[in-house]
Order: structure tokens, then C-alpha cells, then sequence
């Protein structure tokens, strides 16, 4: 119940400062209109209108447009002089304008500046962030400090995500967060979604969307919402594009370019790269284990590991769109992703009795390569009809995965020359086809009408062999050698409508999903299948007090289906005393998930905040066991994913962007969260014992990113992004915070035509990860793991028949027709 009563209460405190701050005043008049490109009639999302009294000059009001080109404010009546201004665009000014009541200046029209065209320095550069009130986008573009680098850098740097040393994404400190490329779960993304964003080169992303609470157009899956990945294809007319070439220390070595060419029929784009990197690491764990009955120190071992990441390939997509009338584009596109790599992976182990006396030292040697290759097919068919906004789309994609990891691995004690060795075969390879439809209809003005169908199919066999050496000859480890297959099909339907009477709009969904998963083990004949049919609500309400000015309170309910690593219980052997292994009982988790939030623009500041809750049913996480079993006197623990009972998450966010001058831009980001996990876990251990594990926890944690981009003299430019991760405790231990800075500088050269840029990633190389493991009278550990050491890259970028801030109508003009549509069913 505190919990209920602290959420009422900040939402009343909420809603009464934003009533109270937005208290109208009788004597004033509504002002409204709309601005558009006087060349293409395309609405103009951000012109700044502005509004002053000319006899009592201090009274000054005014708009930004949406992304109607629509805008709307309040002003005492009187007589105005009244300006509207779009970068890059000649000012329209009314030098006097009498309002004595509620008045429309109609539509706006405003004209390309070609004086400000030619200057590239006043021509105008998108906001590194954009902030809406129902999603934040990120654009790539304009971030230095990831040139070089890989999708994981472009999301570790967005406004609420986090990517940890492993590589998970996070969005507001929750990892059950749904990643999509293009709108969709893409086959470019592969089997291993985290590798494949550290291998997908920066340069190949337009712009990210982080959405924190999904309508139900939107996939179910995610119960922290959705992070989808927009990749680039190019828009303007004619042929142009960019290449960057990059070099980096430790060795990061790359090419990537983006051409297209448009006509009036047809639309040719292409984004291709190659990239070579190999990343140092290291990590150690110090561990002193218990007796179980005293919980007396037994004995320690200090483990110390050395490792380099080797990758190299190559990434390509090719496609075209094809206008085969006025109303109807048929699309095509294919991707391709191949890369080869190792992971030489050091450990030293030495052990020391209860007095801390050293005993001897084992060596294990774990000698992985990497071969993965992806391909996608994808059909897109868009017709609109001749209403604004009415439209019938039709999606279908078809991509193939392979993925195989094999390793040698050597286990010596070095003191008495005792030598072991084994060696795994992992292939895996995933078939996966996406159908989708989606039909938006308005209704009347201010109203529409959404439906639509998906279904996305998915087979995934993981072919896994363990050998030993015994004898002198490689020997199949029956016990460890299976074939796992998994099979997901789920069909979905969905219908929303929302409506806008005058100042509120509110939007109703539902969706429904038929979920059917095979879970099959070859080698013993086991058979596992969950059939299950849910239904996910969405409700969307929102009151615009201005343009500029609107709060909004959301709910949706989502779903998180265990996949891969997370069910197969045959794991690796890069370490065989900390085991981890996958449970094929895994069932989903459930979350209802609310979110109350605020937006606020001024002329040059931004405001976006939020209150949320989020309620999970059947969470599953992390347990760490003992088997029973030693090596050479160590024990053995197994890590695994467990269903535990319920999670409550609860916190305030809040994201800006200020632009105090034009040549300093600043956005920042802040998140506290408190986490409260409600469940216990029991095992039979060795001995046949019942054990209970009491796994309640409740933590309060908080992150914060800023970033600051200055434009020096002679015209470089420079950007500093700094994050920090506090503290947090978790049921089983703690984990320390996190704080790490990237800094990077920029010059154009040749005319403008070419960018160099030196970016330096962790720049005090602190950005490890520090935790505590503390199980009682089992296990005592401390561990520091570093997953890639400080980087120093330098970029060149040529840009041909592209100016560097060209103003992309016709990416306008997609997003406005297409966007948030392309993502549903």
C-alpha cells in the first residue's frame, strides 16, 4: 500500500503544479496557423513563432510547430509584431497584427534562404536529441564521439539506455527491453543480439527511437519498452552520399559509405562497410569459500583473466524504392552481415588454503574463433489514398543466421604439470520470417483509426559438441553433446483509435497475441511446448496546454518470452568452476506499466520528464548455486535464470536539451529508479539437503549522462559526453558505480566537402564493471571486469554533391507520411 500511496501522491503533486502553472487568464486571445515549405508544401516541424506587444514591448510570447507545422498560443489582446523563423529559411515577418480575439494567420509560407545555403556555418544542424513527448530520437549524425565505433557505442550514448560491460542493453535501468532495426525484429541483428551491435559499424545508423511505453501497434515484447534502430537510406534527389575511413588504437580499422540515387521514379540507396578490431580486456575475481555448516573460511582462489576480441567482416544493405504511381511505392531491400573473429581468453587461478598460504596454480587456456554470417530479404508496398493519412501498408522479410563458435581449451597445473583438454563445437543457425499489414484510416478531422497483423516465425537449432582429450585421442563427451531446437511462432492482431477534442487527445488499444513454442532436446527426446493466448491494453491520454507545452499519463501491458542461452541447459566451458546453464522452464513475465509525463519547450530549452511504475509477474532472474561437485578441490557453481514471484519498479526521469548559445549545445539525462524484487528460490542440493534461497531485495539506483558539443575557433567543434552509473545492490550482492567520459574534435576541410575527427572512448579507461558476490556460507567473491580498454580513433569523412547540414525534405517528408506507421502490427 506505501507503494500505491507514494505513486498517488507525486501524481496529484504532478498534475497540480502543471494545473496550477498553466492557469488561463480570461483577457487573453488563442493565436494559430500553419507553417509549411513554400517549395513543397511540406509541413515545417520546430519554425519558431514569435509574438511581441508593440506597446508594451516586455510582453512577449509565442510557439514551436509540431510535426503538422501546426502551432497554437495564448497572448493578451493588443497589437503584435509578429515573426516566424525556420533555419535555413527567410524570415517572414507581420508588422503589425491587431488581435483582439481568438485569431488564425492561416498557413504560412516560408522560402529557401539560398545566401544561408552557402554558408555553412549558419546553415542549420538537427539537435543531437529530439525530444516528443512519446518517444526521444536520437540522431547519430551529429555525435563525434562514436565515429569508429560499433551500434553498441550509438546506444550507449542515448538518452535513457545503458549498455553494460557484457553488452546488454538496458532502457531506465531494466533489461527486458525489445530491440528492432527498421521498425522490426531484423535478421541483421542475428542470433546474438549484443554481438551483433558491437559488430555493426556506427556509421550505418541514421537515427535511434527510444520508446518507453508502446501503444499496441506496437510488438508486446519488452517490458521496458522498445529501442528501434533506424539504419540510412539515402533521400535526396540526384546522386550523392559519404564515405568515412577510420583508424584507431588499440587496432580499429574500418571504411563505411552511404550513396543513393534518387529520381523521379525510383530511389537507389546503399550503406556498406568493412571493419577490423581487436580489443584488449581483462578481468579477476577473488573468492574465499565457506563451510557450510560454520561459515568458516575454507580456502581462496584469485582468478585472473587476459583477453583480446578479434573481429573483422563486412555489413551491406542495398535497396530501392520504386514509385510505381503517385500513390503507390514498392520497396525492396537486401542485408548481409559476415564476420570472422577470435577470443583468446588467459585465466589464472591461484588457490591458497584457509590461511591464506599458497597451495598451487592452475592455467586454463580458451582458444575461440567466431564465423557468422546473416541475411535478410525485405518488401515493403505503401499505397495512400487520397485523404491526408489514409494509407494500407504491407510488410514481409525473410532472413537466414549462421553462427558457429568453436574453442580449444587447455587446463594445466603448473606446479605438479597436471594437464587436461577439451574442445566445443557450437553452430546455430536461425530461420526467421516477418509478415506484417497495417491500415490507418482518419476519421473527420482530429480522429483515426488504426488496425493491423503480424506474424513473425522463428526456428533457431543449436548444434552443441563437447570433446575430451583422453588417452592421447579427442573423445565425444556424450553428457554434454546435444542438439537444442527452438520453434516460435506468434500471430498477432491489433486495433487502436484516438481522437483530439480541442486540447485533449486520447488514444485507446488492444492487441492480441497467439504465442505457440517448441522446445525440443534431440538427444534424450524431451519435449517442452507453451501455448498461450494474451491480450496487451494500451491508453494514451494527453492535454496540451500550448504547442509547446502538454502532459500526458499512459499505460500498456507487455511481455518478455525467454529465448536462447536463457533455456538451453548445455553452456559453455570457458570456466569450469563458475558454470553457466539455461532453464528450459522458464516461463514469460508479465508487466503493467504506467507513465506519467510532462513536456515543455522554450525558445532555447527543452524539458521532457517522467514518473513511472512498472509492475512484472513471474520476473525471471539470476541465481548462483553449488553443484556439488570440484575440480582439483574448487567448487562448482551454476549460475541460472529462475521464474521468481513479482518485481516493482518504480522511478523519475527527466531529459533536456538547451541551447544557450548558438555555438555551445548541451542535452542531459537523468534517471532514479527503486527496484523491488519479491521472491524465494529452493534446490536439493548434493547432499540431497533442501536449500532456500531468500532473494528479496530492494534497491534504489540512479544514472545520468551529459553531453556538451562547443563550436571553437576556426571552426572546430567539440563534444564531451560523461556517464555515471551509481551504486546498487542486488539479492546476491553489489555492484559498484560506473563512471566513464568520451571526448572528441572535429574540423571540416576541402571546402566543407570533408570532416576529420579524433575521438577518444573512456577516457580515464575507468569503465569497469565492480561487483560483490556474497552468498551465505557458500561464497565470498570481488570481481572487476573491463570488456574493452580505452580507444582512440580517427575518422575522415568526404561528402559528394552533400553539404554537410543539408536539410533532407524528403526524409521529412517519409517520416511524416511513414514513421511510427511502419513500425506497427
Amino acid at each position: 500500500m506505501k507503494r500505491v500511496h507514494l505513486a498517488i501522491v507525486m501524481l496529484l503533486f504532478l498534475t497540480s503544479f502543471v494545473s496550477f502553472a498553466q492557469k488561463p487568464d480570461g483577457n487573453k486571445v488563442t493565436v494559430t496557423g500553419r507553417v509549411v515549405d513554400g517549395e513543397t508544401k511540406q509541413p515545417l516541424e520546430y519554425a519558431n513563432v514569435y509574438a511581441q506587444n508593440l506597446k508594451n514591448p516586455s510582453t512577449v510570447s509565442g510557439a514551436m510547430t509540431n510535426d503538422k507545422g501546426e502551432f497554437s498560443f495564448e497572448v493578451p489582446a493588443g497589437n503584435y509584431y509578429i515573426k516566424v523563423e525556420f533555419l535555413s529559411f527567410k524570415t517572414v515577418e507581420i508588422k503589425q497584427k491587431e488581435l483582439t480575439k481568438d485569431t488564425s494567420l492561416g498557413m504560412i509560407t516560408l522560402s529557401l534562404d539560398a545566401k544561408l545555403l552557402q554558408e555553412v556555418t549558419v546553415v542549420a544542424e538537427k539537435s543531437t536529441v529530439d525530444i516528443k513527448l512519446d518517444k526521444k530520437v536520437y540522431n547519430v549524425g551529429k555525435d563525434m564521439t562514436v565515429k569508429g565505433g560499433s551500434v553498441s557505442d550509438v546506444l550507449d550514448n542515448v538518452p535513457s539506455v545503458s549498455v553494460d560491460s557484457d553488452g546488454n542493453v538496458s532502457l531506465r535501468g531494466n533489461d527486458n527491453v525489445r530491440i528492432l532495426i527498421d521498425g522490426k525484429p531484423s535478421g541483421l541483428a542475428g542470433i546474438n543480439v549484443a554481438d551483433a551491435l558491437r559488430t555493426l559499424p556506427a556509421d550505418s545508423v541514421d537515427k535511434v527511437e527510444v520508446i518507453t511505453n508502446p501503444s499496441a501497434r506496437y510488438d508486446a515484447e519488452g517490458g521496458a519498452g522498445i529501442v528501434n534502430i533506424i539504419l540510412k537510406k539515402g533521400k535526396a534527389q540526384g546522386i550523392n552520399g559519404s564515405v568515412t575511413a577510420v583508424a584507431g588504437n588499440p587496432d580499429n580499422f574500418g571504411v563505411n559509405a552511404s550513396v543513393n540515387y534518387r529520381s523521379k521514379n525510383f530511389n537507389l540507396f546503399t550503406t556498406s562497410g568493412y571493419n577490423y578490431s581487436d580489443s584488449p580486456g581483462n578481468s579477476f575475481t577473488n573468492s574465499e569459500y565457506l563451510d557450510k555448516n560454520t561459515g568458516a573460511v575454507t580456502g581462496y582462489i584469485n582468478e585472473s583473466r587476459a583477453n583480446r576480441r578479434e573481429r573483422k567482416g563486412y555489413n551491406t544493405n542495398f535497396g530501392m524504392e520504386w514509385y510505381l504511381t503517385k500513390s503507390l511505392t514498392w520497396t525492396n531491400s537486401v542485408g548481409i552481415r559476415k564476420n570472422t573473429g577470435g577470443n583468446p581468453d588467459n585465466v589464472y587461478f591461484d588457490n591458497f588454503d584457509a590461511n591464506h598460504n599458497y597451495l598451487f596454480t592452475r592455467n586454463r587456456f580458451n582458444d575461440q574463433t567466431n564465423d557468422s554470417q546473416n541475411v535478410e530479404y525485405s518488401t515493403n508496398f505503401t499505397k495512400k489514398f487520397k485523404k491526408d493519412g489514409h494509407k494500407l501498408t504491407v510488410d514481409a522479410s525473410v532472413s537466414s543466421n549462421r553462427d558457429n563458435d568453436d574453442a580449444t581449451i587447455s587446463d594445466i597445473q603448473l606446479n605438479d604439470n597436471i594437464y587436461s583438454a577439451d574442445r566445443t563445437f557450437n553452430k546455430q543457425k536461425q530461420n526467421r520470417s516477418l509478415i506484417q499489414s497495417d491500415y490507418v484510416l482518419p476519421i473527420g478531422k482530429n480522429s483515426q483509426f488504426e488496425a493491423g497483423y503480424r506474424g513473425d516465425f522463428t526456428d533457431l537449432t543449436t548444434d552443441y559438441r563437447v570433446d575430451n582429450f583422453t588417452n592421447n585421442v579427442w573423445q565425444n563427451n556424450s553428457d554434454l553433446t546435444n542438439v537444442f531446437e527452438y520453434k516460435e511462432q506468434i500471430n498477432a492482431l491489433y486495433a487502436q483509435f484516438g481522437s483530439k477534442i480541442k486540447k485533449f487527445s486520447y488514444m485507446f488499444g488492444l492487441r492480441y497475441e497467439n504465442s505457440n513454442i517448441d522446445i525440443n532436446f534431440l538427444k534424450n527426446s524431451d519435449f517442452n511446448t507453451k501455448k498461450y493466448d494474451n491480450f496487451f491494453p494500451s491508453v494514451f491520454l494527453t492535454y496540451e496546454f500550448s504547442q509547446s507545452n502538454s502532459v500526458s499519463l499512459s499505460y500498456s501491458k507487455r511481455i518478455n518470452r525467454p529465448r536462447g542461452r536463457f533455456l538451453n541447459p548445455f553452456s559453455g566451458l570457458s570456466s569450469n568452476i563458475n558454470v553457466f546453464e539455461g532453464n528450459p522452464d522458464l516461463n514469460p513475465s508479465y508487466t503493467n506499466s504506467f507513465d506519467l509525463g510532462y513536456l515543455k519547450r522554450w525558445d532555447k530549452l527543452t524539458l521532457s520528464t517522467s514518473a513511472y511504475f512498472n509492475k512484472t509477474d513471474d520476473s525471471f532472474q539470476f541465481i548462483k548455486k553449488a553443484t556439488g561437485n570440484s575440480i582439483e578441490g574448487t567448487p562448482v557453481y551454476v549460475s541460472t535464470p529462475v521464474n521468481l514471484a513479482t518485481e516493482y519498479r518504480f522511478g523519475f526521469e527527466f531529459t533536456l536539451n538547451y541551447n544557450p548559445y548558438k555555438w555551445w549545445k548541451l542535452n542531459g539525462n537523468f534517471n532514479f529508479f527503486r527496484n523491488e524484487l519479491d521472491g524465494s528460490y529452493t534446490y536439493t542440493d548434493a547432499n540431497n539437503v533442501e536449500v532456500l534461497q531468500d532473494l528479496s531485495n530492494t534497491a534504489y539506483s540512479w544514472f545520468t549522462r551529459v553531453s556538451s558539443k562547443v563550436t571553437l575557433p576556426y571552426g572546430i567543434d567539440w563534444q564531451t559526453n560523461a556517464t555515471y552509473n551509481a551504486p546498487q545492490n542486488t539479492s546476491q550482492g553489489r555492484s559498484e558505480g560506473i563512471l566513464s567520459a568520451n571526448l572528441a574534435f572535429s574540423k571540416d576541410i576541402l571546402k566543407d566537402k570533408a570532416t576529420i575527427a579524433l575521438n577518444v572512448n573512456d577516457v580515464f579507461n575507468s569503465r569497469k564493471r565492480i561487483s560483490d558476490t556474497n552468498i551465505p556460507l557458500q561464497l565470498n567473491s570481488h570481481s572487476e571486469m573491463q570488456w574493452r580498454e580505452r580507444q582512440i580513433n580517427l575518422s575522415f569523412t568526404y561528402r559528394f554533391n552533400k553539404s554537410k547540414n543539408e536539410r533532407e525534405k524528403q526524409q521529412k517528408r517519409d517520416d511524416n507520411n511513414g514513421g511510427d506507421e511502419y513500425m506497427g502490427g
